[in-house]
């Protein structure tokens, strides 16, 4: 079962009402989930699928025997190890599967729940194999981290704080969600073209209890209208011959998205208003192509921009992929770019 089928279900006009009972159900189940996880103290920092595989193989690890190992870890688990009710909620919900072992039933979880900034997001399970699987890793809080930390900025520079806030692909919500819990005064849109992500974001907000958020399905910006004082995005970067939604960045060296983020952003954001895009970039025997390419775009719209390698070597087991030929390394980038304010 994809993570379509289990984390969406038809928008309406606003965004996700729906009137069949089945599929409310559903949602209340998930955050009910989240509440009752919460509740017991649970905590979980997800890593990448490569460190995921590796602790797995591990021959203890092979069945779970905590909650963390069955809801961060994907391990599968045996009836009464988790408390009945949170078994219970999973099987209302949709996200519990059930299959014979060799000494009895087995059940394994469909989604994980990972903590950052106090908050629990729910996202795809291990491993993320789906086309539309929502993902959430280590650059969720990387991404988390630059947000943060530019609008930590922007109030030591006596810069008002942004109305208007849309996540471009915004995967679990996270990004959106803190810049939510920090600015309630906001409206935050959150935009992706997958469904299951847009369904996983809604479920986030609510166990985050913010209510300035919406989700909206989108390419880019083109499902909302008028202008942004604030554009966040951690866009696909990779090169997946899969093609997968949360990972395949397309156009040279999987620099497409990221590419058409910033495009985006020249048409819409309002004066003063900022993008902070965190990304990935293949360089290429010392030369930084995404770089130049933003760069270049920036200076056409008029807008202030800055570059940061946050760092320059991540994913090296990539490069063993042969849409890298020609790569030396892969650097996490941090983009941030301004419309200067109206005099």
């Amino acid at each position: 079962m994809s993570d379509t089928e289990l984390l969406s279900r038809p928008a309406g006009p606003a965004g996700f009402e729906n009137p069949t009972r089945p599929a409310e159900s559903h949602e209340d189940a998930l955050v009910a989930l989240g509440h009752a996880v919460r509740a017991t103290g649970y905590r979980f920092t997800t890593v990448t699928p490569a460190t995921h595989a590796r602790v797995n193989a591990r021959p203890e690890n092979a069945a779970a025997r905590s909650l963390r190992d069955v809801l961060g870890w994907s391990r599968p688990f045996t009836e009464g190890l988790i408390p009945p009710d949170l078994t219970a909620l999973m099987e209302r919900a949709g996200v519990l599967d059930r299959f014979e072992g060799p000494e009895g039933p087995v059940l394994k979880a469909k989604i994980r729940l990972s903590s950052l900034d106090d908050e629990l997001f729910l996202h795809a399970a291990y491993p993320p194999l789906a086309a539309d699987s929502v993902f959430f890793g280590p650059d969720t809080a990387r991404f988390a981290e630059a947000v943060i930390g530019h609008l930590e900025e922007r109030a030591c520079s006596g810069r008002p704080a942004p109305r208007r806030v849309a996540d471009i692909g915004c995967g679990s919500g996270a990004a959106g969600i803190l810049v939510a819990k920090r600015v309630p005064e906001a409206k935050i849109v959150l935009v992706d073209i997958n469904p299951a992500a847009l369904r996983a974001a809604t479920i986030n907000a609510r166990l985050a209890g913010v209510d300035n958020v919406r989700a909206v399905h989108s390419d880019m910006l083109s499902g909302v209208e008028g202008s942004f004082d604030l554009i966040v995005s951690n866009p696909p970067f990779m090169v997946d011959a899969g093609g997968r939604a949360y990972r395949h960045g397309g156009g040279p060296l999987g620099a497409g998205l990221s590419l058409r983020v910033v495009e985006a952003a020249a048409e819409r954001l309002a004066p003063g208003g900022s993008l902070v895009l965190f990304t990935g970039s293949a360089i290429v025997e010392g030369h930084d192509g995404f770089r130049e390419a933003a760069g270049a775009i920036c200076a056409q719209a008029g807008l202030e921009w800055g570059y940061r390698e946050f760092d320059p070597d991540e994913y090296g087991e990539e490069l063993d992929d042969p849409g890298y030929a020609e790569a030396e390394r892969i650097a996490l980038v941090i983009l941030t770019a301004t419309r200067p304010a109206k005099r």
